[in-house]
């Protein structure tokens, strides 16, 4: 079977993948996969498993869970499983294995901003801004970017590496060499398919390296940042509109919370530095994303809710960082003498992102960097991320992961997502290159 990408690609973002709903996606993979002589495993989402995770809820059940399918697909290159005499060592001795993963979950798309269906791709011009080309085919879907493009680079440069290797191209260890496409779920809230591969490894062997295709703009990101996400209550009196110096009014209240939570915001990003983030304007953001308050217009409101995004730095804790601003919010507290009385509650939801970070020596981050020469591509510092990916889960497990991928990150979780076709090209490219120099350090011989 031949791999059309394009055709890939835009078949895949015809699935509204969004939280939950991601296991057709996850079969369309896993067939084509299938289709293309990979040996596929699939797994869902491990709710016993994750309810022990610091990023997930400990509440977890199966309902949670369910729908939650992920793929991954192996190619056994060289050694003693591609000349047929068994499926070489389930311990990975003497075989390297890379990984590369991305997500087929997307976010939810709100067909009145978008100028099309976001789940019936459209073809169109490459325009200034998207990945800084303007010439060339440009896809546009919902996931288009973020980041089933990377999804669809991760099998051509499989095959790609499939190819030297069969072709003499390619040098291998002994062993030969494994290369993995996974296809995970749930990496928007929480990394459900990652989360539950990296503890509890779907694969009988082990894994040496990861590159995890998120939109980079083909730049090597060896540093992600956390997130705290926790959810602010207050309490109030109501009153008559009328006679409002007889209720207690939350929104005040909650204007100090948030604006102490700001100056924390600018102290955090003086105070905790990492030189990965020195060209970020905030590299520690706090956003409040949502707020509700109040029972009706003529009404003092007597109650509010919001809930905040908090960034946590590489080598910081979620742990930390929310004791952090707890103290802060007590100190606002100590001040307002109703507050005093009743005081303001913080408490997590959702999904905690631990930062990651993995060494620029780290053999898969040379092999990254290396891999974008040979595609004849420029080769820019590693740099950090203010967002969490996957790459997380791997680090965590002792897998070495960088970030590399085609597309920005600007046009992730926006209408009309948009990637230069020409841009995932390079990307596949870069990503075969990479996995070839990656081999070559196991093969003892001169990289290409």
């Amino acid at each position: 079977m031949d791999f059309d990408m394009r055709a890939f690609a835009a078949d895949l973002c015809r699935f509204a993948s969004t939280a939950g709903e991601e296991a057709a996606a996850a079969d369309f993979v896993e067939e084509t996969l299938d289709d293309l002589g990979f040996e596929t495993y699939a797994w869902g989402a491990d709710a016993d498993l994750l309810a022990d995770h610091p990023s997930f809820p400990d509440d977890l059940d199966e309902t949670d869970v369910a729908g939650r399918r992920s793929v991954g697909g192996v190619l056994e290159l060289g050694g003693a499983d591609a000349a047929g005499t068994g499926r070489g060592d389930p311990d990975g001795d003497g075989t390297p294995a890379v990984v590369l993963n991305g997500h087929i979950d997307v976010v939810p798309a709100e067909p009145a901003e978008w100028s099309s269906d976001p789940f019936e791709p459209v073809w169109g011009e490459a325009s200034e801004g998207i990945d800084g080309n303007a010439d060339g085919d440009a896809l546009t879907a919902r996931g288009a970017a973020d980041m089933k493009s990377g999804v669809a680079a991760c099998v051509g440069a499989a095959l790609d590496v499939r190819a030297a290797a069969e072709g003499g191209g390619l040098d291998l260890a002994p062993g030969g060499l494994r290369v993995v496409v996974e296809a995970v779920a749930g990496e928007e809230d929480g990394g459900y398919g990652a989360a539950t591969a990296a503890l509890a490894n779907p694969y009988p062997f082990e894994r040496d390296a990861a590159i995890v295709a998120e939109p980079t703009e083909l730049r090597p990101v060896v540093a992600t940042e956390g997130s705290l996400m926790a959810r602010l209550e207050l309490t109030g009196r109501s009153a008559h509109a009328a006679t409002r110096w007889r209720g207690e009014d939350v929104l005040p209240r909650f204007e100090a919370i948030r604006g102490a939570f700001a100056e924390l915001e600018t102290e955090r990003g003086e105070s905790v530095t990492h030189p990965l983030y020195g060209e970020f304007p905030v590299p520690w953001p706090v956003v409040c994303g949502t707020v509700e308050a109040g029972s009706w217009a003529s009404t003092v409101p007597a109650a509010l809710t919001a809930e905040f995004r908090i960034g946590v730095a590489p080598g910081e804790t979620v742990d930390e960082v929310e004791a952090a601003f707890r103290e802060r919010l007590d100190e606002v507290a100590a001040e307002d003498p109703w507050l005093r009385e009743r005081p303001p509650t913080f408490e997590r939801f959702s999904v905690q992102f631990e930062p990651a970070e993995v060494a620029v020596d780290e053999p898969i981050v040379e092999a990254a960097r290396a891999g974008l020469v040979d595609a004849g591509l420029p080769n820019p510092e590693p740099t950090g991320a203010t967002y969490g990916a996957d790459s997380r889960h791997y680090v965590a497990a002792g897998i070495p992961t960088v970030l590399l991928g085609p597309g920005t990150v600007t046009e992730a979780h926006y209408p009309d997502e948009t990637i230069a076709w020409d841009e995932v090209e390079k990307g596949r490219a870069a990503i075969a290159a990479a996995v070839g120099r990656f081999a070559a350090r196991y093969s003892g011989a001169s990289a290409k």
